[in-house]
């Protein structure tokens, strides 16, 4: 095992001695994802200052006192880019997140400008305060300083993830008495987020009632439109309803794409079940069929198709097959990206057949493709499979060490709950502490990771401890988290516990109301 570590190591090392060349960083199934409109909002940037004061305010912020009792910052001059990346940093604890966005609002010579009002939003949004996010949308409509498409495209996406559909239709629809537009009529790239958005979080029936609503009315259906649709029933596995919008396109006298062509064929492959070998088949014959399709019509697969094509290999845990479709993508021409060798590695991964992996990514180097975390996560499932602690540490603190490829939440959660397992809790707190510095979390996942395996393990001090911190940072916890809690204080005969972390919960909604009467937040609750 150590040799696997030395080999990665050596590939992490050569990486920084060779050019990065541009490459698909997305996964097979987001083959529409480069085609619609995101929110812009500002990305995590080095900023020392902005380290200083997330630190502070993390470290020292008491929810049960105002934010000027535990702010201190006599010497720093706020700004617009100082603000963005401090709330950035406190992306997951959304009250002292809103109580430093509420206190800079205040300062002297600041105001903020629409990208802090966004990151609020979505903070907001990602923990289902959306009265709150109104009102700070009506504060900007006031204010002066504009809601933008881009305002309610954050709003939108989070109703939309916490499945309220209906309330992001009605915020879709009072876009018009927001957002200012050069003409009368909404822009296409708005329907195109609605559409897109409401597909990738398992929506495609809401997108088609107002598609069929409003098409011809308050737009008129392209290929975008139409490959969306059929990308959101590919992801729900509804093959004919995307084949049904497929030939409704092609009625239409609008023509498939490439892209239309590759959401399809990733739909025909992502979910079909692979197991006995009889079903594998079946999917390649379908893939090879839609493929040849394509080249009868006049649309040439790209890299991206023979990715779908070499991950039902890989999904099929068939080695030798990957690596010989791997090579023959390569023989016609067709170089493969960061997804296509993702894959492979993947497979290999799973198959336990690590130093060819590792192979793989001397390779990808070697090609300028920079890995990427989900890469190095399919070593870190290995290493977890087989109890490796030394193989995943080093490996880990390796990848830390050159910042080459930062971690991820995922590489985090898959270390922490390793390590959790295993009862080494001296690198729990190693890691938990570096995904706090890293600003990649903790998230709600991570809080219930820990907690449940602390419950699992009756270490009702720490999971208590754990699970109070997750509410004072405005975290929600799931309601089977906080049944498991109860019921494992209850049957281990903690009752005062209970009533103590009872206490501390009531306590702490009655402040968290009275802090912020003036947006008349709600406390957590699922």
């Amino acid at each position: 095992m150590a040799l696997s570590s030395r080999r990665i190591m050596s590939t992490l090392s050569h990486f920084r001695s060779v050019s990065s060349l541009s490459s698909s960083t997305s996964e097979p199934q987001q083959v529409v994802a480069e085609t619609v409109t995101k929110p812009s909002l500002p990305s995590l940037e080095s900023s020392s200052d902005a380290d200083l004061i997330s630190q502070i305010l993390i470290q020292y912020h008491n929810p049960f006192h105002s934010m000027e009792s535990s702010l201190q910052l006599n010497g720093i001059k706020l700004s617009p880019s100082l603000v963005h990346q401090t709330l950035i940093r406190l992306k997951n604890i959304s009250k002292v997140a809103l109580a430093f966005f509420s206190w800079a609002k205040e300062q002297a010579q600041y105001s903020h400008d629409p990208h802090a009002y966004n990151l609020m939003i979505d903070i907001l949004g990602k923990v289902r305060q959306f009265d709150v996010a109104w009102q700070l949308i009506i504060e900007m409509d006031q204010n002066g300083t504009n809601p933008t498409s881009a305002t309610f495209y954050v709003l939108i996406r989070r109703l939309i993830a916490a499945g309220l559909t209906r309330q992001a239709i009605r915020a879709f629809d009072d876009m018009g008495c927001f957002v200012v537009n050069d003409s009368d009529q909404q822009p296409l790239d708005d329907f195109y987020f609605l559409f897109d958005t409401l597909c990738k979080y398992g929506y495609p029936k809401v997108a088609t009632e107002i598609f069929n609503k409003w098409k011809s009315w308050r737009f008129q259906p392209d290929a975008k439109i139409y490959t969306i649709l059929i990308y959101g029933w590919c992801k729900e596995n509804k093959i004919k309803m995307a084949e049904r919008f497929f030939r409704e396109m092609s009625d239409s006298g609008i023509e498939p794409n490439v892209v239309t062509y590759n959401v399809l064929l990733n739909g025909i492959c992502r979910r079909s079940s692979l197991h006995p070998d009889d079903r594998f088949e079946r999917t390649i014959r379908a893939a090879e069929n839609l493929l040849d399709e394509m080249r009868q019509r006049g649309v040439d697969p790209d890299v991206t198709s023979y990715s779908i094509v070499l991950h039902v290999y890989s999904r099929a845990h068939k080695p030798d097959l990957t690596l010989e479709k791997l090579n023959s993508m390569k023989e016609k021409g067709v170089c493969p990206t960061l997804a296509s060798y993702t894959s492979v590695v993947k497979c290999l991964c799973s198959c336990g057949r690590l130093e060819e992996a590792e192979k793989l990514l001397d390779e990808m180097v070697c090609n300028g493709i920079r890995p990427s975390a989900t890469t190095y996560n399919c070593f870190f499932k290995e290493y977890r499979g087989r109890k490796d602690v030394d193989g995943a540490f080093r490996l880990y603190k390796k990848i830390k060490d050159d910042s080459v490829t930062l971690p991820d939440s995922h590489t985090y959660n898959i270390l922490l709950g390793m390590f959790t397992r295993l009862n080494l809790f001296d690198l729990v707190n190693e890691i938990w502490d570096d995904m706090k510095s890293s600003g990649s979390g903790p998230d709600l996942d991570s809080y219930t990771l820990l907690v449940h395996e602390l419950c699992e393990k009756q270490k009702w001090r720490e999971a208590c401890g754990y699970f109070v911190e997750m509410i004072e940072k405005g975290i929600l916890p799931q309601k089977v988290t906080f049944e498991m809690l109860y019921r494992g204080l209850i049957q281990s005969d903690m009752l005062r516990t209970w009533r103590r972390l009872k206490k501390k919960l009531d306590d702490e909604s009655i402040s968290f109301s009275s802090e912020y009467q003036k947006y008349q937040i709600k406390p957590y609750k699922r």
